[in-house]
Formats: C-alpha cells, structure tokens, sequence
C-alpha cells in the first residue's frame, strides 16, 4: 500500500478519530444496512461495515475489468439462448444437484410451452482478484459472474462520498480527487428502465421479488429511487404474495394485486433456502409470463459454477460466439483454472491433484450468496468423502487465487478500528437489453470493491465478512 497510508495507520489515535468521522459521514450518506437483530424494522438501522481508506487498485485491471465487461454481458447472453448448450453443460449436475434440477425443470417447462417474453435484461456483476505472478505484476482472474440478485450497486454509489471525506479532513485534496464517482444504481436502473419501455405498457409496474426480512433493502431502494424519479412504479412482492395474488391472462399478461406487470426483478430466489413448494409454484408461474424477468430462469442457469467451469474449456467460447476472436481472447485472458468433477479419467485426475496440493485449489458448489466454498482441510475432507460417488458432479474445482495482502483499517458496528492484511475482489455491473434477437443495450454501469481480512477464505459482505471500499486507481 502507499507509504504515505502506511504511516496514518500506525497512529491509532487518530485512527480512532479519523474512524469516527468516516462513520458519521457514512450515516448521512445512507451507507446502512438494516441490523440482524431487527431486519424487518424501519427505525434500527447501522453503517454497512467498509474500509477507514481506499485500497490501491492497478489501474490497469480496473481499466481491463471494465473493458471485457460488455464481452461478458453478450456470452451471458448467448448461452442464455442456447438450449442445447445448457442441456449438455448441466446434465451430470442436474442429477446430483436438486436445486440446480428444479431450475431447469421450470426452464425445460417453459422452454416446452414456448417462451412469452420477447424482452429479455441483464443485470450481472463479475467479480474478479487479482493474481500475483512470479514477475510480481497482479493479473486479473474471474472468480465468478453473478446474473440474479448481483447487489450492492445502489451503496457502492454511496461509497465515494465516504472515502473523499475522510482524505479530505486529513488535507489530502489531490488523492481524494482521484477516488473515481461510480454510481451503478443509475445504470442498473437504466437497464430496466429501458425494459419497461420496450414492454410497451405506460401502466404497467415493476415488481421487484422482495426479502421478508431484507438487511440490505437501502442497496434496492435506491435502484427503486432512480426508476420512481423517471416516473416507473415499483411494488415490492415476496413469492407468497405472487403466489396468492399473481395470475396470467390469455395472452400471458402477468398481473399481481390486478396491476400489470412489465418487468420482474428478482432480489430473492438465488439459493435453496428461499423457496418453498408455494415459492417454486411462484416463480414458475413468473417464467411462463411475458413479463421481463431479471433474470429469467435461463440466465439464472448461466450463471452456475458448472457453466463458467464449461466455458474455460478448449473451444467453447468460439462457439458460443462464432467471428468474435477479439472478445475471446479478452474473455480467456481473465479465466483461471477450472476443472470438472463429473465421474470419469478427467474428474478423478482433478480430484487427485487437489488431494495431492489443497492450498492451490477451491472446492465450489453451484451457489449464489457467499459463504459456499471449501478450502483447505475442509476441502480434502469433502473431496475424499466424494471421490468415488457421482454427488461429486455437483462441484466444480478451481485454481485458487492469491493476490498480494495490504494493510487497511475495517469499520464494523461494536467493533473498534484495528489495522488489518486484507485482500480484495473487484466486481464490474453490466446491463445488457435484448428485444427479439436484437441486443439493444450492452454497457458497464460501475464497479464494486470488496475487501476482507486474509483469514477469511470466503463470504461477501451480506455474509458479514467482507466490507465495501473502493479502488485507488495506482
């Protein structure tokens, strides 16, 4: 880190005033999150935990990240849209996974019934790290893509304001000037805005499929905000509620407490936990509308572990997208190792490997939401418990990622200002729109930074391990 950071947090003192400052800054600013005691109240509320500074960020990377973005955005939605591919990719999985199944029992149902939606929008975050390498220059690997639910767009529009502040009241006017604005709420909104308008309806709302007990519901708000200030009217749902209230009309019309229905934002339905019998029968009835699903179950597929491990191999990406070897080549360069573990010479080799150096690799499940993986110990204990029985097939293995640890200063609720080694994972918001077979929208709406403490291998900021900071481009 800048030695210049390096001195302020050896004072702790003045990180300790200097902490208190950027936390009050962060309340009027709306950095919050609902706390885990009250999710559901509306007046206890605390700071989303993020760092006392901004964490140097190559700018190099970040300008990489945001390059092969809209590249990303089309190959999501190419496979998307090819069935065949998804079918093939997910067939070992769908086995011995039950939640992966039930999705791609829905999309084969709907696939079957033929699809009504002719508006289709993503809103995705892929999130990277940045490797060391033996020259010591960082290289940017993809650790994942999210296309449901990918939050933290409306606070990390929030963040900046934060980090300016504290630089400012330590006299440093020229670096905070270099901590760049970043408002992913506008463009996630923009993308659904843009949705609503191809849908075609001026009374149509959008429904916005809701937590009941929502921490992060400041982080939807202010995607919410920017829809209501371009005059689109957002109602949040939960499942039940679609599920009591919701019906379909002759021409596949969505209607939920009798309002139309143009676009359907999930914030819920991304891991096992959330769905009842009743909330199943609800997103299915949702998929078979020709209501703009964000995202619609086939996109949800695309984003598995076992797709992104599929994509890595030899050739892939030159099918899913035939004449585009510039935008292969800039997707292949951020892919780190990734390897399957269906049954059979190639899984069993993997297994092996892993067995044989589990510091180098990372045992993931198909799961969105943090928390998930297996390192280490637990790693080979699961591996071993595995190897010989076809649930194996639904993980995927991959390289794991060291990037270069830094010294910062985590803020959290109740717990005092302490210097920390911390790595970070720096995701980039794409929207994409496509009406028919046309892509109408394809750009980068902003970025997110993420850091934690090295002993933490895993879990994002939802989970309570890692804060929200933001690059200081070097």
């Amino acid at each position: 880190m800048d030695s210049s950071w390096e001195n302020l947090l050896q004072d702790e003192h003045q990180l300790e005033v200097l902490a208190q400052q950027a936390v009050d800054r962060a309340l009027a600013e709306g950095v919050l999150l609902r706390t885990a005691q009250e999710p559901s109240s509306s007046t206890v509320v605390s700071y989303a935990p993020f760092t006392l500074f901004p964490s140097l960020v190559p700018q190099s990377l970040l300008e990489q990240a945001y390059a092969v973005q809209m590249d990303f955005n089309v190959l999501v939605d190419a496979v998307s849209q090819n069935a065949a591919f998804l079918e093939q990719t997910l067939s070992s999985t769908i086995k011995r996974d039950d939640f992966t199944a039930r999705l791609f029992d829905i999309y084969k149902q709907v696939l079957k019934e033929g699809i009504a939606q002719t508006v289709f929008l993503g809103l995705n975050r892929s999130d990277y790290m940045f490797q060391r390498s033996s020259d010591g220059s960082p290289a940017l690997k993809q650790i994942e893509i999210n296309t449901i639910s990918a939050s933290f767009g409306g606070l990390a529009s929030r963040t900046p304001a934060v980090h300016r502040h504290v630089l400012s009241v330590l006299r440093r006017t020229e670096e905070a000037a270099k901590i760049l604005s970043n408002n992913p709420s506008k463009g996630l909104a923009l993308g659904i805005a843009k949705a609503w308008e191809l849908y075609g309806s001026a009374n149509a709302l959008v429904l916005l499929i809701a937590q009941e007990k929502e921490r992060n519901i400041f982080d939807q708000r202010a995607i919410e905000n920017e829809l209501l200030a371009r005059n689109i009217h957002v109602i949040r749902r939960r499942f039940e509620d679609v599920s009591e209230k919701g019906s379909l009309d002759q021409d596949r019309r969505l209607f939920v407490d009798g309002q139309e229905v143009a676009v359907v934002y999930f914030r819920d339905g991304y891991m096992p936990s959330q769905y009842s019998p009743q909330n199943w029968e609800a997103r299915l009835l949702l998929e078979r509308s020709c209501a703009v699903k964000c995202p619609d179950i086939a996109t949800q597929l695309a984003g598995t572990k076992k797709v992104q491990q599929e994509l890595s191999r030899v050739g892939v990406l030159e099918a899913l997208l035939p004449g585009q070897p510039e935008a292969v080549a800039r997707l292949r360069a951020t892919f780190a190792g990734l390897y399957s573990l269906d049954m059979g010479e190639e899984g069993d080799q993997a297994i092996a490997e892993a067995l044989a150096a589990p510091s180098r690799f990372v045992l993931k499940p198909q799961r969105e939401g943090g928390g998930n993986n297996l390192y280490g110990d637990e790693m080979v204990q699961a591996l071993v418990r595995l190897k010989d029985i076809e649930e194996r097939a639904s993980y995927i293995l991959m390289e794991k990622i060291e990037p270069e640890p830094f010294g910062n200063c985590l803020l959290r609720p109740g717990s005092p200002a302490r210097v920390v080694q911390c790595i970070s994972e720096l995701g980039i918001f794409g929207v994409y729109v496509r009406h028919g077979k046309t892509l109408v929208m394809n750009k980068h709406v902003g970025h997110l930074l993420r850091t934690k403490a090295i002993e933490h291998a895993d879990g994002g900021v939802a989970a309570g391990v890692a804060v929200l900071d933001n690059p200081y481009p070097v």
